[in-house]
């Protein structure tokens, strides 16, 4: 099951609101253990289990609220929820800090990685726009197939 059809079964076809709790409940948690926050969250009708802004997001998402007015679209959890809703999408790219390290081949650990700053997010993800141009494939899907083989590998 891709995280779009996820979406849309957790929260009984409407993706946009699946894929904007998914993002909100996504930091610093493993799929696994996003997916089932969200599924919770949505079953319950509240959120848990996270750091109060996510939760707040979450909540406020699920009470209707359009999930671009509520995450930050300009870095990971706004495009994680655009990738999610709209797999297809052209431009957005999910740059956490696996995605980070596999640009710059080196795995930074603890170290700060600057995701925060929108200058070297859009630098990154313009590393996989360009080689999603090279291989004829949307940007999303390159980032999410790297991401994969980099934590299997771990």
């Amino acid at each position: 099951m891709t995280a779009h059809e996820f979406a849309a079964e957790i929260a009984a076809g409407e993706t946009e609101k699946g894929a904007g709790v998914l993002a909100a409940l996504s930091a610093n948690k493993s799929w696994s253990e996003n997916c089932r926050l969200a599924r919770k969250a949505l079953i319950a009708g509240k959120a848990s289990g996270h750091v109060r802004d996510a939760l707040t997001k979450a909540d406020r998402i699920m009470a209707g609220t359009d999930p671009s007015e509520v995450l930050p679209m300009h870095i990971k959890t706004g495009y994680f929820y655009v990738c999610i809703a709209d797999p297809e999408h052209t431009d957005a790219v999910v740059i956490d800090r696996h995605a980070h390290d596999i640009a710059v081949r080196e795995v930074y650990g603890q170290r700060d990685r600057g995701l925060g700053a929108v200058g070297r997010y859009n630098a990154l993800a313009d590393c996989y726009r360009a080689a999603a141009q090279k291989i004829g494939e949307v940007p999303s899907k390159v980032q999410a197939v790297t991401w994969v083989a980099h934590i299997e590998r771990k």
